[in-house]
């Protein structure tokens, strides 16, 4: 393994830069050049002033400083730096903020390329370049690393700025030799499969070939990027066979049996019979607990497939096996509603077992006494959030545990709440569809059921798109639907008016609403800045019916039930990704009620995109279509959020969606590694931040 090259000591970067990277997690140069662009801007065609119009495309243009001039103004710390630019077609002006420097660089008849829009000032009176890109050169050069070529583009990183990082890089790579960075993917796969030189692929990540077409980097069909989509996937599938091969290996600690009394049993405590894909998905499970290693699955399921009564029954079959069963939500008011429920359903079984509830919001006393009946096993079942995996959370006999919502926590954070068990049973869900092959580069190392049936009753719900002319035309069908006893949700983006996003509050929507709209109808308010205590107020007096219109954020996105609800109507709908408007959409149509939602868009607010999402919200309920397209409109980092950790967050998914044949081909690869007792010398040659995204210790 080559030895690491500490960043401070490569040209450009030196001491304060290093910090800074280090403050980001980029350590050395193996760490740097995983920094990858999130897209590339096409400046090798360049302009002429007088083919610059206000309003046009982005521009590259070749010019000569006419004269400059630095103000230093009246504002603490403001600097403008002017520059008249010029070309054989004429001349315009150029303002920079805030980098006096330029006072040095950009001296009279220095050749500078710039890339920027044409706008108009301040005054309305000429047209100007704000504050573009530039590169100075001299007076032979054709090209630079800032313009006149496909450019790359990075988000800010360790307080460094795309021009910056774009600098680091290029003189990196330059310098950089075959041999000087660990190829992970051993030799002989990467012939087999046909791959560009790791070297090659990651300069040309970067830095383009000038014969490159932006329709290849945009559909990232480009030959560098299918060599990194492949390593990247290839050590994803190689991790997650070694850690499905370890469970595998490890004998349970829990042991289960399943009589027929029990199911019986559990089986009286429903008061609805469940569907064909609940209990074959059941079965499963049970068939996972009477093996002799623990169990290790994935249950995928739309918005209201049952999922929770599958683990509910699943964790019921723990508690009369005589261990503790835990649910963990990724919110509090998930988990309220979870434990809601499960409190409903046992109460009306006239059931004993003991339930206790742990969120990061419990008081003093209450969080005293429910770590005690954890810790002396008195709490048979467990619900709560992630401050069940804290460090003074102990249990008795923990033997199942449950995450709901799995991609919105990370592998550690699964495996933080397992470790506080004897190898106990493990069952992740997710209400958000994902299409099988992406589900297996995910969770690769867990087995995979999916409920694929909604419960008898449930009526389609009717979704249309809806823009300020039809507002009352809105109104007037949620007024019928309240007028029939039916109740409504009304979801807005924000909690707080913003100036800089044109979006309505929800306070202040709820007040107009209450004053100007439906004066005669109860309106409550939800948000996630509300306490506790209070957003249980609001929707106990929703469930209940004394509430009539709920005013929410998204915190009603998932765990909201009531099933009485028949209409929502959703704010700004062009704002929200299709996952997300289908996660909202389904808080209504639980009953058996027609159920209606209505998707209100701002005038003039629709792009492209935003149009096919909201058509495809319109043509199917189905939620794996909706995923499918989400992730082809948006992409996956957009859909599964950015707070994720570990293996879902992938760079180069796009890749693998649209060639599912490099997928296949990685996990065989892995596969055969994995099998031929190798994957520990490829794990040796990871980088830093590949250990840390594979969760792996980290060495050196």
């Amino acid at each position: 393994m080559s030895e690491p090259v500490a960043l401070r000591y490569i040209k450009g970067i030196g001491p304060r830069r290093a910090e800074a990277l280090a403050s980001a997690g980029i350590l050395h140069v193996s760490d740097l050049v995983e920094v990858f662009p999130f897209r590339w801007e096409d400046r090798r065609a360049f302009s002429l002033v007088s083919d610059l119009r206000q309003g046009g495309a982005e521009a590259t243009l070749d010019l000569r400083v006419l004269s400059s001039r630095l103000i230093r103004t009246r504002r603490r710390g403001l600097t403008i730096f002017n520059a008249v630019l010029a070309d054989s077609s004429g001349s315009i002006k150029a303002v920079w903020y805030n980098q006096p420097y330029l006072e040095r660089v950009l001296v009279k008849d220095a050749r500078v390329v710039v890339y920027g829009r044409a706008v108009v000032d301040r005054y309305g009176r000429e047209l100007i370049l704000d504050n573009p890109d530039y590169e100075r050169l001299e007076a032979d050069d054709d090209a630079g690393i800032h313009t006149g070529r496909i450019v790359p583009v990075y988000r800010k990183l360790g307080g460094l700025g795309s021009r910056a990082l774009r600098s680091i890089l290029h003189g990196v790579l330059a310098a950089l030799q075959e041999g000087d960075l660990d190829d992970p993917v051993p030799p002989a796969v990467r012939q087999r499969q046909g791959l560009a030189p790791r070297l090659s692929a990651l300069r040309d990540m970067h830095f383009p070939p000038g014969d490159t077409s932006m329709p290849d980097l945009a559909l990232r069909r480009a030959p560098a990027q299918r060599a990194l989509a492949f390593e990247e996937i290839f050590l994803v599938q190689l991790a997650l066979a070694e850690r499905k091969s370890q469970v595998e290996r490890t004998t349970r600690g829990a042991h289960y049996e399943i009589p027929d009394a029990l199911r019986v049993k559990l089986a009286k405590l429903l008061p609805f019979k469940l569907t064909g894909a609940q209990r074959r998905v059941l079965k499963d499970i049970g068939d996972d607990l009477r093996s002799s290693h623990p169990m290790n699955r994935l249950l995928q399921g739309d918005v209201g497939s049952g999922k929770t009564i599958v683990a509910l029954l699943s964790l019921l079959v723990a508690v009369e096996n005589g261990y503790q069963g835990v649910l963990m939500a990724p919110t509090e008011i998930l988990a309220d509603q979870h434990a809601r429920g499960i409190f409903r359903i046992l109460r009306e079984a006239a059931s004993d077992v003991r339930v206790s509830v742990l969120t990061g919001s419990l008081k003093a006393a209450p969080r005293r006494r429910a770590l005690t009946d954890i810790a002396n096993g008195h709490a048979q079942l467990v619900i709560g959030t992630h401050a069940l995996f804290e460090s003074g959370v102990e249990f008795a006999r923990l033997g199942m545990v449950v995450v709901d919502e799995q991609h919105r926590f990370g592998v550690m954070q699964r495996m933080a709440l397992t470790s506080k068990g004897t190898r106990p049973d493990v069952l992740v869900m997710t209400a958000t569809p994902i299409p099988r092959s992406l589900a297996l580069t995910l969770y690769g190392d867990l087995d995979l059921s999916v409920i694929d049936e909604l419960p008898p009753g449930r009526t389609p719900i009717t979704t249309v798109v809806r823009r300020e002319a039809d507002r009352e035309k809105a109104y007037e069908g949620l007024r019928r639907e309240i007028g029939g006893g039916r109740q409504a949700y009304v979801v807005v983006p924000l909690v707080e008016e913003t100036a800089a996003l044109d979006l309505k509050a929800a306070t202040a929507f709820a007040a107009h609403l209450k004053k100007d709209v439906f004066p005669a109808l109860s309106i409550g308010l939800l948000h996630g800045r509300l306490k506790g205590e209070e957003k249980d107020r609001v929707m106990q007096d929703f469930a209940r019916g004394a509430i009539q219109i709920v005013v929410a954020t998204t915190v009603i996105e998932v765990g909201v039930d009531v099933p009485n609800a028949s209409v929502m109507i959703v704010e700004h709908a062009e704002r929200f990704g299709l996952s997300q408007l289908h996660q909202l959409r389904g808080r209504v149509g639980r009953g058996a009620a027609k159920s209606y939602c209505v998707l209100m868009v701002g005038e003039g607010a629709e792009g492209e995109t935003a149009r096919q999402r909201l058509k495809t919200m319109e043509e199917t309920g189905d939620g794996f279509k909706i995923a499918e397209k989400d992730l082809e409109l948006r992409g996956p980092g957009a859909v599964f959020g950015t707070q994720q950790h570990g293996l879902s967050d992938l760079q180069f998914l796009a890749v693998i969606l649209r060639d599912p044949g490099l997928l296949e081909a990685a996990r065989d690869e892995a596969m055969r590694v994995a099998k031929a007792g190798e994957a520990s010398a490829v794990f040796a040659r990871l980088g830093g931040t590949w250990r840390k995204r594979l969760e792996l210790p980290t060495v050196g």
